[in-house]
């Protein structure tokens, strides 16, 4: 079974450098023991970034020994559903790229929300 989007259709890659995903794989796509719920493909921002800091997740820090560089405003990234509903609440949500968000995130919020943030 193809993992799909919002739309229906196959989902599309998120990003490969730096390699986002649950699995690293480079797509948006969850299974049950995703706690997060990684499903939003966004391109982030320096607000995003400060924002998700502030909340406890930096993910502007490098972790080499995850092979993680740490990101900057304007990388794509496979977002938590929570922290971006969060975000977007706070007027600091990035945008996204609709065609890489998996079908799931359509459980948290409506189309039209997320339409509202396409790139």
């Amino acid at each position: 079974m193809k993992t799909l989007n919002i739309y229906g259709k196959p989902l599309q890659a998120c990003c490969f450098n730096p390699k986002t995903g649950y699995f690293r794989d480079g797509y948006c796509r969850t299974i049950e023991e995703d706690y997060g719920t990684h499903i939003l493909c966004a391109v982030v921002t320096e607000e995003f970034l400060t924002y998700s800091a502030s909340k406890g997740n930096d993910l502007m820090t490098p972790i080499p020994h995850w092979d993680f560089p740490g990101l900057k405003p304007g990388d794509s990234w496979c977002l938590c559903i929570s922290r971006w509903l969060e975000a977007e609440k706070k007027g600091v949500a990035p945008r996204l790229n609709l065609e890489a968000c998996h079908q799931d995130a359509l459980n948290y919020t409506t189309l039209a929300k997320l339409e509202a943030y396409a790139i």
